[in-house]
């Protein structure tokens, strides 16, 4: 009988691969930090650039989910008191979570271009006039 290497997965036909970070992720239910500043860097240049920073930042150092992150609202971050209040989901508990420099800086960030963006009139999502 062919023995197996522990560290290998079994692939197609009796064929054992190394394993690949796609197959370690079912293994593990979180990101690491490299992959993290992968999807940060991955936002530089793009269209909303600061907005996305700024909630993958938010996601990833205070474990939000989706649909947590979605919820956020103005009033949940208080930039003066460095916290942001986390509305738990899925009856966990709420708690207020202190926040980092570099998060502070990505919140304020964020809040200028969001000013800036702010029509005057009503307009669509490039700018055009409706």
């Amino acid at each position: 009988m062919l023995e197996t290497d522990p560290r290998t997965v079994a692939g197609v036909a009796g064929f054992f691969y190394p394993p690949t970070l796609d197959k370690m992720m079912s293994d593990r239910k979180h990101l690491v930090s490299a992959e993290v500043d992968k999807l940060l860097a991955a936002t530089k240049g793009t269209r909303h650039e600061t907005r996305d920073r700024c909630l993958l930042l938010l996601m990833f150092r205070h474990g939000l989910r989706v649909s947590e992150a979605c919820g956020l609202r103005l009033a949940q971050v208080d930039t003066e008191s460095r916290v942001l209040h986390v509305a738990r989901l899925k009856q966990d508990l709420s708690t207020t979570h202190p926040l980092r420099g570099d998060e502070i800086r990505a919140i304020r960030a964020w809040l200028a271009d969001r000013a800036r963006m702010k029509p005057k009139t009503a307009a669509s999502a490039r700018g055009a006039p409706p």
